[in-house]
Parts: C-alpha cells; sequence; structure tokens
C-alpha cells in the first residue's frame, strides 16, 4: 500500500495542461487534486479538492485515464514515500484561481521546464498521456 493515495486532475487548454504548486508540501509541480477521504469515491474526492484549490469551478466530463504509481515528490532527500494516483481528464468551468492552498497556477506546455515535475509526472504519466495521443507535443 501507498503513503499516498491520491486523484489527480488532467485538463487541457490548448496545449498546456494545468499544474499547481502547494504549500507546505513539495516545490515541484503537481496535478490539481489530492488524497482520498475514508468513504469518499475518486470521484467525489476530485470534485471536492478542485473546489477547495482552484475556487468557483465545476468538473465536467470526467473520464478515467489510469492507475500510476512511482516515489512522491518530497524536498528532503531523507524522505522516501511512495504515491499512487488515479488519474481523471476533465473541463473545467470557470477560471479557475489559486487557493490560499495553492502558492502558483501554471499552464504547463511543450516548451516548460520538465524538471518542474514530480517524478510520477516525468516517469509514467507525461509518456502515457504522449504515447496514447490524449496529450498532443509533435506539432
Amino acid at each position: 500500500m501507498a503513503d499516498y493515495n491520491k486523484v489527480g486532475l488532467f485538463t487541457l487548454q490548448g496545449d498546456r495542461f494545468l499544474m499547481c504548486r502547494k504549500n507546505n508540501t513539495t516545490s515541484k509541480l503537481i496535478l490539481p487534486g489530492g488524497c482520498i477521504e475514508a468513504g469518499e469515491s475518486a470521484r467525489e474526492c476530485l470534485q471536492r479538492e478542485i473546489h477547495e484549490e482552484l475556487g468557483n469551478v465545476a468538473v465536467c466530463n470526467l473520464e478515467y485515464i489510469g492507475h500510476y504509481a512511482d516515489f512522491a515528490a518530497v524536498d528532503d532527500p531523507a524522505i522516501t514515500k511512495t504515491l499512487e494516483m488515479q488519474l481523471f481528464r476533465g473541463d473545467l468551468s470557470g477560471n479557475p484561481t489559486a487557493s490560499s492552498e495553492i502558492v502558483e497556477l501554471v499552464w504547463f506546455g511543450p516548451d516548460s521546464d520538465r524538471s518542474q515535475l514530480t517524478p510520477i509526472m516525468i516517469n509514467h504519466i507525461l509518456p502515457d498521456l504522449l504515447k496514447r495521443g490524449l496529450l498532443d507535443w509533435n506539432h
């Protein structure tokens, strides 16, 4: 069992997808979403987390993409934690605004600095999205 069981949202604007930098977790960019609470489904968790993180927006057209696992992004190299993520693709209705738990929202594109991404994004999610054509950076 992983140390963190999370749900993430992959949402596109053109050829860019939304990432965020949170307070008090890691300096890396992470997908919007969060940890599943007891008795909560993955979809319920995602709706709750998006409202908490991105303000008065709704998530619609949710579609399950896949399950991914890797080491969690932590800034202290002495700490090793594992992460499992259920990833959904969805559209946002409304304009996302960073809540108090979010330092920065970033629309990440083909020209963005990939070293800012977490291990799960670099090693698994991004390659899978590109391979499956869910993200097209070949133009």
